[in-house]
């Protein structure tokens, strides 16, 4: 037979439209296009195609070893009798030149694939060359109904999956500040950057499509505590060997970094750059993702519900035998998907948290977690809602320790954990709150629904304390603190006498410059007023910290934490109260000496490249 009897395959051209698959922002020389949807390719023949004899296929091959059975190589045909997991079918034909249709499974892998188009010759099957030119990236399909990944919200889509500029909130609850961020999922490099963090992973090509599974790889793989991940963790305030978290301004150098070494980790990251890196990860690939912001927020270590503080027996706080932290914030991020190994209703916006505070599973990472899990205490659902649940509603337990050991609760504060949850409004730079996603509404005293949620929660281990907790007869409050840096100030103690009689009390009150993860600097304060209140009295007293006791020992993201604890002579009862003064520098300088070493960093995406400028 001769040559000219059967088809031969001259060229391959990828003609999709990006904007219909909304990837037309990617800075990237091949196609992108998204799972569950269809798109276009032309292949131009040496004659025209003649349906009744002629029968090729469009092949989809990705890494080393393909195998169909895997979902690693994939043949297309373009007629309904002969059809694979995908779907293809002949669009157009012209002369030498067919135009098909081919539309991936909802469920199929997400990366970078190589493109064959072969034919059926009398001597075997004939396959065009390995051309680099016609690979073709296939992506997460939040546009689709079909994809797991579905939000069916166009707003919500257009925030969380093409905003490529984003606000972390941080701070305290009553004092929140704003860092602005360039997710950069868009710009050159980043996509391959992100695939390439699968593959430091090892992960299995089949699971790829899976978006559970992705994300909680890429938890584990953004620290590099255990896997050489992205980001080195560092809360020391000695950031020599690398850049300073509070310097970072965006995740493309960070990642392009990562990538470019091959997977050598990058230095420094504290909980918001590890959140804002993973919403880059998660929007680049076609996951919605935001990240969230939880104000007082617990670290947990045993599971059981309590951040416990320790007093000695007369109230004084013995920081040696208290182990448990409250962070003034953490970041973390939801994702939304479609949760089908779980009971329906606990689907949609999923934490997860690739800062390492715990190991799950061997390796420290965190989800996806389900939110509505969380916020009905439906905590026995797969991965970490137990440690999710914690930080948003730990108590705050005050005790005094007796001179045999013994523990006595003196104070529960059920309300201060969790006490607001941030993330970026809907297409504005406004602020979001969220916190009745995690949690019923909480005043003074606790709903019945969320009364409901705790006693689901100890059914699954979580346990609250039920000790009851004598009613002291005298208050103690620490109003909010408005604080210039650089200026002497006075911490005021509130006293409140609700009985008829006279009360005396020795008051410890304590100044502690404490970094935003909770964990104690240096002590700026310490003093030990005795208070005489008359029957029904309220008086203030008012202790002043000086500059020179509190300047010098600052620290980045400073936060000096007040505990003033007491005891009643009269009836032996504690009393305690807790504020935080956040401390924040602007780029004006306050102070009457100059700054020096001033690094500035600066982005903008599509608009101008990383920049950095130093100042002596």
């Amino acid at each position: 037979i001769s040559q000219d009897h059967f088809l031969h395959i001259y060229c391959l051209h990828q003609i999709t439209e990006s904007s219909s698959h909304h990837t037309h922002l990617y800075s990237s020389d091949f196609l992108i296009v998204r799972r569950a949807q269809e798109f276009q390719i032309k292949i131009t023949f040496d004659r025209p195609y003649k349906p009744a004899e002629d029968k090729f296929a469009v092949e989809f091959v990705i890494g080393p070893s393909p195998q169909y059975s895997k979902g690693t190589y994939i043949p297309v045909f373009p007629t309904e009798e002969r059809q694979s997991v995908w779907r293809g079918r002949i669009v157009e034909t012209s002369d030498n030149v067919i135009t098909m249709g081919i539309t991936t499974s909802p469920e199929c892998i997400v990366g970078k694939y190589m493109i064959y188009v072969s034919v059926v010759t009398p001597y075997g099957i004939r396959r065009t060359k390995r051309e680099p030119k016609s690979d073709i990236y296939i992506l997460f399909n939040p546009w689709s109904p079909a994809d797991p990944v579905f939000l069916d919200d166009e707003e919500e889509r257009e925030e969380c999956i093409m905003n490529e500029l984003g606000i972390i909130y941080h701070g305290t609850y009553d004092d929140v500040s704003e860092r602005a961020w360039n997710y950069g999922q868009f710009e050159f490099g980043v996509l391959d950057a992100c695939l390439f963090i699968m593959d430091k992973a090892d992960m299995p090509l089949s699971n790829r499509g899976d978006v559970i599974k992705v994300t909680r790889v890429a938890s584990a793989m953004l620290n590099s505590r255990d896997d050489d991940g992205v980001l080195v963790g560092n809360w020391s305030g000695d950031y020599t060997y690398g850049v300073p978290p509070t310097s970072w301004t965006g995740s493309v150098e960070i990642l392009l970094d990562y990538a470019g070494s091959r997977g050598t980790p990058v230095c420094y990251a504290q909980c918001w750059v590890y959140a804002a890196v993973f919403n880059t990860f998660l929007r680049c690939l076609g996951i919605p993702g935001r990240v969230v912001t939880n104000f007082f927020s617990a670290h947990d270590n045993d599971g059981n519900l309590k951040m416990d503080i320790i007093l000695d027996e007369n109230g004084k706080l013995d920081r040696n035998r208290t182990k448990d932290s409250i962070w003034n914030y953490h970041c973390w991020n939801e994702c939304f998907m479609a949760r089908s190994d779980l009971p329906p209703g606990f689907g949609g916006w999923q934490v997860v948290d690739a800062t390492p505070q715990e190991t799950s599973d061997g390796m420290f990472r965190c989800g996806p977690a389900s939110v509505a899990a969380v916020k009905h205490g439906q905590i026995c659902y797969p991965f970490d809602a137990p440690f999710v649940f914690a930080e948003v509603n730990s108590d705050v337990i005050f005790y005094r320790r007796q001179k045999d050991g013994t523990l006595e609760v003196v104070k529960v504060n059920q309300t201060h954990v969790g006490r607001m949850v941030l993330t970026k409004a809907v297409l504005h730079d406004g602020r979001r709150d969220i916190t009745d996603h995690y949690k019923f509404p909480e005043g003074e005293r606790r709903s019945p629904e969320e009364r409901r949620v705790l006693e689901k929660a100890e059914e699954f281990g979580c346990q609250q304390e039920k000790a009851s907790v004598p009613q002291s007869d005298v208050e103690v409050e620490i109003p909010n603190l408005d604080v210039r840096v650089g200026d002497n100030f006075d911490v005021t103690l509130q006293f409140k006498n609700n009985s008829d009689q006279r009360r005396s009390a020795d008051v410890y009150i304590t100044g502690t410059v404490v970094y935003y993860t909770g964990v104690p600097s240096a002590e700026v304060l310490f003093k030990t007023p005795k208070v005489k209140l008359d029957p029904l009295q309220s008086k203030d007293e008012k202790v002043l910290v000086r500059v020179e006791d509190y300047m010098h020992k600052l620290v980045e993201q400073a936060n000096i934490h007040f505990i003033a604890t007491g005891k009643i002579k009269e009836t032996g009862q504690i009393i305690t109260a807790m504020k935080e003064m956040y401390v924040s520098v602007e780029f004006t300088n306050p102070f009457k000496f100059s700054l020096e070493n001033v690094d500035l960093r600066m982005e903008g995406p599509g608009i101008m490249p990383f920049k950095r400028k130093q100042y002596r």
